[in-house]
């Protein structure tokens, strides 16, 4: 069964994503800062398109990856695993986009960087306060409710 409302509450508290891509013949994972777009379910990320993962992602945008904390003590782990699909945003998107980007993470007024969506697919969430191995999740396809 899934918890939506637990999965938006962790994915809003945090802001850094690993992204994994991969191209013909290679995978490469990057780290990213992020802002959750709710209402989208999906991910922006600042990123040049030359850039390793950039250039994998604009061949090929299907993408895996994670959000997780820190945490040394086993029963305090939460984290996520996703699965989407990368693309540039463009136009009203990539401007509505840019205010949140630069507003979560003001230093990135500075910068000229092309805005990237990961609308999301699936989502597993592991949240081992709620009880060791307790996990919750998400399909994009099986979505009543948005």
């Amino acid at each position: 069964m899934s918890d939506l409302s637990a999965i938006i509450r962790y994915l809003k508290k945090q802001h850094v994503l690993s992204v994994c891509c991969r191209d013909g013949e290679a995978f490469w994972c990057a780290n990213c800062f992020y802002v959750f777009d709710e209402a989208g379910m999906a991910f922006w990320i600042m990123t040049e398109a030359d850039t390793r993962h950039g250039a994998m992602m604009a061949q090929q945008p299907q993408v895996a990856g994670t959000v997780s904390g820190q945490t040394k003590t086993v029963m305090l782990i939460k984290g996520i695993q996703y699965l989407g699909k990368a693309h540039l945003l463009q136009d009203e998107q990539e401007q509505r986009a840019r205010a949140a980007y630069c507003q979560r993470f003001p230093v990135a007024r500075a910068v000229s960087a092309p805005l990237w969506e990961i609308r999301l697919d699936e989502i597993k969430m592991t949240d081992n306060t709620l009880g060791f191995g307790n996990k919750n999740h998400w399909l994009r396809n099986q979505e009543k409710s948005r």
